[in-house]
């Protein structure tokens, strides 16, 4: 999604309807360095961190958790948490949820490991 001259809105449903694998994010924007992508997960994620990143979750759709080594927190629709780099995580969703992800392009989504979830880079 590289500037084109041309400014156009982002529809986040129908960038989500246009795909349906999980844990595979797609890249919907670019600013100052950073990607804009959506994500669906469904199920547990890979325990893993960021040395270098952090990132941002904003649930769209449904809800999840993330878990800490030492805790677990709850994001519902509407909200969002910011994970420090260095801190270990791991998403976990019942059912499938829409997340919008804010993080520094190149960011790999399973962070300091690389495993069959490891995804792409993919644009919408």
């Amino acid at each position: 999604m590289r500037y084109s001259g041309r400014v156009d809105k982002v529809n986040l449903a129908e960038k989500l309807a246009l795909f349906d694998a999980h844990w595979q994010p797609k890249i919907v924007g670019e600013l100052n360095g950073q990607h804009v992508k959506l994500v669906k997960f469904s199920g547990p994620f890979v325990w893993h961190h960021h040395v270098d990143e952090d990132e941002m979750f904003l649930v769209v759709n449904g809800s999840f958790v993330m878990e800490f080594r030492d805790r677990s927190v709850v994001l519902n629709e509407g909200e969002f948490l910011i994970v420090p780099r260095g801190v270990e995580h791991r998403p976990v969703a019942e059912s499938e949820v829409h997340v919008l992800l804010f993080e520094p392009a190149g960011t790999r989504n399973t962070g300091n490991i690389e495993s069959e979830r490891t995804a792409p880079t993919a644009y919408l």
